[in-house]
C-alpha cells in the first residue's frame, strides 16, 4: 500500500477582506472542506492547510482565485468556489501562479500588477529593499506602482502612513504666476500623486486618510527635520531634487519604514544636470545593502503606445 506524505502549508490571506472570503458561517469554505481530504484552518490572515501533498497544493490554488474572483468581481458565492474547484481539478486556472505573484494591490478599478519584466523586477526589488530607485522615462509605471506599494503595504498594516512627495520646481512656468495662496500654487505639482491615490481608495476613504495625516502630500522642502518611522515615504520627480535635497530626503528614514525614490534624469528641469541629486546618488549608494535600483526603458512603456513612439522620436532628434 502506497503511503501518502502529509504535509503542512501556511498561507497569508492578508489582501482580501477575510469575512466576504469565507462567507457567511464559512459557507465558502464548506465546498473545499466536501471535495478533499486535507484540513483548512483560517486564523485571522493566515490559512494553514494539512495533507498530502497534491491536496494542499490545489486548495493553495483554490484560495488564490477565490481572492482573485472575489477581489475582481466585489463578491463571491459558494457557486463561485465550487466552478474554482472544478476548474482547478481539471487543470485550468483563473490567474497564473504566476500572475498572481505580481499582483501589487486590488484597487477599486482593477487589478494592479508589475506587467513587463523591468516592472516585475522593480517588485521584487521594493520587498528585498527598504530603499528603492526606480530611474527611467515617463509612462513606465514608477510613480503608480511605487504609490500601489504603499497603498498595500498601509491596507496590511506593514506601515502605519503614507508620505508622498514632490520637488516643487518650476518646469518652465513660474509659481509666482499661479492664482492663489501657496497651497493652491504648489496643487498642480502635487496632483499626479493625488490622481494615482484617486485610482486606488474610494474617494471619502482618500480625504478621511488624508485629514488624519495618514496620508500626506508634500512639497520636499517641508520634508526637512522630520523623522518617519512606520512609514512609506516616496520621493517623485526625484531628478529635480539638488544633493542636498536627496541627502536630506533619505536621512529622514526612521525604523519600520520603507522608501522608494523615481526620477526620470532626461527630464531634468534644474540649471544643470549636474545639480539633480539623482543622477548624483547613483554613484554614491550603488553596492549599499538594504538599497536597490532599477532602471526602465522605453520598451516599458504601459501608457498609450504613441508615448513609446514619441520618446523613441525625441531621442532621435537628439542625436
Amino acid at each position: 500500500m502506497e503511503v501518502v506524505t502529509q504535509v503542512e502549508k501556511q498561507l497569508n490571506i492578508d489582501n482580501v477582506n477575510i469575512q466576504d472570503l469565507l462567507g457567511i458561517n464559512d459557507v465558502n469554505i464548506k465546498p473545499i472542506e466536501e471535495k478533499f481530504n486535507a484540513i483548512l484552518i483560517i486564523r485571522g490572515d493566515k490559512a494553514i492547510v494539512k495533507g498530502s501533498s497534491d491536496e494542499v497544493t490545489s486548495i493553495e490554488k483554490i484560495l488564490k482565485d477565490m481572492i482573485y474572483v472575489l477581489n475582481t468581481k466585489g463578491n463571491l458565492s459558494s457557486k463561485d468556489v465550487i466552478t474554482i474547484i472544478d476548474l482547478t481539478i481539471s487543470g485550468k486556472e483563473i490567474i497564473s501562479d504566476k500572475e498572481y505573484d505580481n499582483i501589487v494591490l486590488y484597487s477599486k478599478k482593477d487589478v494592479i500588477k508589475a506587467k513587463t519584466p523591468t516592472q516585475i523586477e522593480y517588485f521584487e526589488n521594493v520587498l528585498k529593499n527598504d530603499i528603492c530607485f526606480a530611474i527611467g522615462p515617463a509612462g513606465t509605471g514608477k510613480t503608480y506602482l511605487a504609490v500601489a506599494f504603499a497603498v498595500a503595504a498601509l491596507k496590511k498594516g506593514i506601515v502605519e502612513r503614507i508620505i508622498l512627495a514632490r520637488p516643487a520646481v518650476e518646469a518652465g512656468e513660474s509659481l509666482g504666476f499661479l492664482p492663489g495662496d501657496f497651497r493652491n500654487k504648489i496643487d498642480p505639482y502635487l496632483r499626479p500623486l493625488y490622481d494615482a491615490l484617486q485610482d486606488m481608495m474610494p474617494k471619502e476613504q482618500m480625504k478621511n486618510y488624508i485629514d488624519k495625516g495618514i496620508i500626506e502630500i508634500v512639497p520636499l522642502a517641508f520634508m526637512r527635520g522630520r523623522t518617519l518611522n512606520h512609514a512609506y515615504v516616496i520621493l517623485d520627480e526625484a531628478q529635480n531634487a539638488s544633493p542636498m535635497q536627496m541627502k536630506m530626503f533619505l536621512t529622514r528614514l526612521g525604523p519600520n519604514s520603507k522608501s522608494i525614490i523615481t526620477g526620470d534624469i532626461t527630464q531634468i528641469d534644474l540649471p544643470k544636470k549636474s545639480d539633480s541629486g539623482l543622477v548624483q546618488v547613483k554613484d554614491i549608494l550603488q553596492g549599499i545593502d538594504g538599497v536597490g535600483f532599477v532602471y526602465f526603458n522605453k520598451g516599458d512603456v504601459v501608457r498609450h503606445k504613441l508615448v513609446k513612439d514619441i520618446i523613441t522620436a525625441y531621442d532621435n532628434f537628439v542625436k
